[in-house]
């Protein structure tokens, strides 16, 4: 099962410029949380997001795409990153959230991923095609 596990930092909660970097040593931190889901074998992809803003919305209204620069009005929760982990259950998944270093009033929240098979066969196989072209594993 795939679950990805989304980062919500308290710290994009408020606005902060565009090039805000987070303090190096809790960078390197998560840099030995991330080896260890590495080492584990659980780990397919993992990033860490600019700001909010340092972003762009698009929304489509009436059918017309509006674009938005960030930050975001009225935003109390913005994503900071995420990992792509392959484990057994979602239990395993949780386990492995408790174990980030992440900061005092920091979220992970975690989703699991449809897989192509929970649309059927013909989607699998388009997705299979796809993924095969991409070079990616699903």
């Amino acid at each position: 099962m795939r679950f990805m596990m989304i980062m919500i930092p308290e710290v994009y909660s408020k606005p902060i410029a565009p090039d805000f970097m987070p303090d190096m040593e809790a960078v390197k931190k998560m840099g030995k949380y991330n080896e260890a889901l590495q080492q584990a074998g659980v780990l397919l992809a993992l990033d860490g997001l600019t700001p909010p803003s340092a972003g762009a919305r698009v929304s489509f209204a009436g059918g017309k795409a509006k674009v938005t620069d960030g930050p975001f009005p009225g935003s109390k929760e913005a994503v900071g990153g995420y990992w792509m982990i392959r484990v057994k259950s979602r239990d395993e998944a949780i386990e492995w959230a408790k174990r980030c270093p992440a900061g005092a009033n920091d979220v992970i929240e975690i989703r699991q991923v449809h897989e192509p098979e929970d649309f059927g066969p013909e989607v699998a196989h388009q997705e299979r095609e796809l993924a095969e072209k991409l070079g990616t594993n699903r």
